[in-house]
């Protein structure tokens, strides 16, 4: 298929997803929260809707009017997908099938139902571009792979795909920039970075740089409607675990009733905690985020004014533009 047909063919499954009963959808959802009990109802539809995004004509076409795509033999791509939020690995697999090659699926244990369930509504919709997609147990036979897992997974990646053309992520968090002018509608809208999917995602902010003498009370009265997070039992679970261990070890920390702030310099933070750090000025940041910079996913800010940054409450919502781990995908697969 030429590239405007495979364009037209995934914008079609676009409008096949958009209008799929609520009964279909709901036994769906039903089934990806039996798989993975972090998928509730809200997560699902903010990832269905990040997906519903991807798929409209005008961006697909925007999207690869950048690359040049050979008519060629098309190559067999193994997708080693992650699961810790909703159809997280759906961007790797539409660009390799947009790309014109073969992929390989190897989903997630904790997210299949829902890339099995998009593959086959391809197959439904194009049966000659949905075969061009499989769902494997094992990666054999693969001319190049895109791998997505934690720090211990990709030395195994590294390893066992060295022969091949590849790309590898490894684990990433993000990072928000506050400069003390932040409205409470800008912290509101922060604590859709903070904790959209509980926090679990590459994008999800989990480190804080604030200004010193930043006054954190602040930002903790703006994100009190997020308190609902404790209605999730494994959330709740965390917050209880985390919060009785600082206690007892006498660990400086404040308490927004639903989440954990604590100062660190590390990046990661644990579910329901958020670490947060002081700069002095902006030379200063600059240099933590340059000495951070292989680990941070992005970056949200105000207005997305510093570098590299996005505006509040964006970061969960990537455009199809939006690589991961800033490597370009579809550069990669336009060159095999």
């Amino acid at each position: 298929m030429k590239l405007e047909e495979r364009v037209n063919a995934i914008s079609a499954l676009g409008d096949y997803l958009k209008e799929l009963d609520e009964a279909t959808k709901s036994g769906l959802f039903l089934r990806a929260a039996n798989e993975n009990p972090w998928f509730t109802k809200e997560s699902l539809h903010l990832a269905w809707q990040g997906i519903l995004n991807f798929l409209s004509k005008e961006k697909l076409t925007q999207w690869t009017s950048a690359y040049a795509f050979t008519d060629g033999k098309p190559k067999k791509v193994g997708l080693v997908m992650a699961g810790n939020i909703p159809m997280v690995g759906f961007h790797d697999l539409l660009s390799v099938i947009i790309a014109g090659h073969k992929a390989l699926v190897k989903p997630s244990s904790q997210d299949s139902a829902l890339i099995r369930f998009i593959i086959d509504s391809l197959n439904e919709i194009q049966p000659e571009l949905g075969g061009q997609v499989a769902v494997v147990e094992r990666l054999n036979d693969m001319e190049a792979v895109i791998a997505t897992g934690s720090d211990n997974s990709s030395r195994y990646f590294e390893y066992y795909f060295s022969k091949v053309p590849n790309i590898i992520r490894k684990n990433r968090t993000s990072c928000a920039i506050i400069s003390g002018e932040e409205s409470s509608e800008d912290l509101l809208a922060l604590g859709d970075d903070l904790f959209s999917y509980f926090g679990l995602g590459c994008r999800n902010v989990s480190k804080l740089y604030v200004p010193t003498g930043y006054a954190l009370p602040t930002l903790l009265d703006a994100i009190q409607p997020f308190n609902q997070l404790l209605e999730h039992h494994k959330y709740r679970n965390n917050y209880d675990y985390h919060k009785s261990i600082m206690l007892v070890n006498g660990e400086p920390h404040l308490d927004s009733g639903f989440s954990l702030f604590r100062e660190s310099a590390d990046l990661v933070s644990p579910v329901s905690v958020v670490y947060y750090e002081c700069y002095e000025n902006e030379a200063a940041l600059s240099q933590k985020l340059v000495a951070n910079e292989e680990k941070i996913q992005a970056i949200a800010s105000r207005r997305g004014q510093y570098p590299r940054s996005l505006p509040f409450g964006t970061l969960q919502k990537p455009e199809l533009w939006d690589y991961a781990d800033g490597v370009d995908t579809l550069k990669f697969l336009s060159g095999l």
